[in-house]
């Protein structure tokens, strides 16, 4: 074995999911190391070296001896960062979701990459309106004519690929909506459902003002975080879609705040 490498029955990460643990790591520890890392993420000390390095060019951390150490800050990470948590999981979560939508509804759908799952899962779907205020969701479906397509206006937020603000919030309150599929950085039990940044929080909070049905779709890492912005409370919410990871506890006081909980 050379410089670290890992033994060949470990299946190598994509390099957006090594960025995303990474990052992940950092933000919990504040620090990494490489060899740590090599381990946990199945490639060579060299391989992380040269993610380290990438990171460090992007100003995503800085570089020290022998791995990188945060900025000194708590930051968002990018949603082409995001997703360490299996793909397999978020489709299931994608597809019970999906499955909730009748035709001929008007379905809306916020940022982020169980949201976009869900997207794609609607692809083939025919008679549905589709209200997104995320570009890369609506990018996938600009394409199909058998999709309607409504996108909000707004600033783009780089870290989400959503548009928000006064904008986006004036184009939905316009629009009667029949069921929202909302992805959050958290939920939790007495705070509710929140997000990194503030701006998000108050247009993801107008889109599910103007929903009948409001579903969350969130992987088991969300239960139990609190992030910086409120969204809105539980009571706001019909269901939470989640995997079948998902801490029992977190259920339980979630399901004991009055939100059915469904795991997948």
């Amino acid at each position: 074995m050379i410089d670290g490498a890992a033994p060949n029955s470990m299946r190598p990460m994509r390099k957006a999911d090594r960025f995303g643990r990474i990052l992940e790591r950092l933000a919990q520890d504040g620090s990494v190391a490489v060899a740590e890392l090599a381990a946990e993420l199945g490639v060579s000390q060299a391989t992380v070296r040269r993610d380290l390095h990438a990171l460090g060019d992007q100003r995503l951390l800085e570089r020290a001896h022998g791995g990188a150490v945060s900025q000194g800050t708590i930051y968002e990470l990018p949603v082409r960062y995001r997703g360490s948590h299996a793909r397999e999981e978020k489709q299931r979560i994608a597809a019970a979701a999906a499955a909730r939508v009748q035709d001929g509804e008007v379905v809306a759908l916020t940022g982020g990459t169980t949201t976009t799952e869900v997207a794609r899962g609607l692809l083939d779907r025919t008679g549905l309106s589709v209200v997104t205020n995320a570009l890369n969701i609506a990018a996938e479906l600009a394409i199909r004519p058998n999709l309607k397509l409504v996108v909000t206006g707004g600033v783009a937020r780089s870290a989400s690929y959503e548009l928000v603000g006064p904008l986006a919030e004036s184009t939905l309150r316009t629009i009667n909506i029949d069921i929202a599929f909302v992805g959050v950085d958290g939920i939790d039990a007495r705070a509710g459902l929140t997000t990194q940044n503030e701006t998000e929080a108050a247009t993801n909070r107008v889109l599910i003002e103007r929903s009948r049905r409001v579903v969350v779709v969130a992987d088991a890492t969300k239960l139990g975080r609190v992030a910086f912005a409120s969204i809105c409370g539980l009571s706001e919410v019909g269901e939470l879609i989640t995997d079948s990871a998902a801490d029992r506890d977190q259920l339980e006081r979630l399901r004991g705040a009055g939100l059915v909980c469904t795991t997948v």
